[in-house]
């Protein structure tokens, strides 16, 4: 979509995060728009990386999630931009044009972390960030089908203190029950 656009150069491609991580630092390009999900790890890692190498690249992040928690994620990470996959061609352009003038970019069918249309420049910690070791344990055995009891002896935890873990899970991440909040993990990809 971008080939041959005035004012815009291609510099290479990677069909991995490892391949974007050495392309970057052997190319020096002053943008680099990064899938979400690649092969070897996640766009989220190698922005990360990216960055700590060569922290004047500005990183736009492409995804066909776009959940408050993926734009979030990727901000954290550094990123500047965020474009959903299904984007216009001249969505994307004006996403480069904008990071390229030092200004931040958030596709229009991107939930924003803030959640009122804006851009978000201090992060709060995201409530995926807020929970604690035992209540992703907790979290991840409920997204397995595991029962309050399985978790429990699993956890040498009570059924009745798993159940308030499961409780505070749902405060925090803001699901009115655990359906809800396996639908959230999965959205979010916190399933592995």
């Amino acid at each position: 979509m971008l080939k041959g656009h005035p004012g815009i150069s291609i510099l290479g491609s990677a069909a991995s995060g490892t391949e974007a991580i050495l392309a970057a630092q052997r190319l020096n390009p002053t943008i680099v728009i990064m899938d979400l999900l690649l092969p070897d790890m996640s766009g989220i890692d190698a922005t990360m990386r990216i960055l700590a190498l060569r922290p004047q690249t500005r990183v736009i992040m492409l995804s066909a999630c776009h959940t408050s928690e993926h734009v979030y994620r990727a901000l954290r990470a550094g990123a500047v931009g965020y474009i959903v996959k299904d984007a216009l061609c001249n969505e994307l352009i004006r996403a480069v044009q904008a990071v390229r003038d030092g200004k931040h970019f958030l596709s229009s069918t991107a939930t924003p972390p803030d959640g009122d249309g804006g851009f978000c420049y201090s992060l709060p910690k995201s409530p995926l960030e807020r929970l604690s070791v035992r209540e992703r344990d907790v979290m991840t055995r409920i997204v397995a089908g595991a029962s309050s009891a399985d978790i429990a002896l699993h956890l040498s935890l009570s059924p009745k203190t798993v159940d308030t873990y499961r409780c505070r899970l749902m405060a925090k991440l803001g699901v009115g029950n655990r359906s809800a909040l396996i639908r959230f993990a999965i959205e979010n990809e916190l399933t592995m």
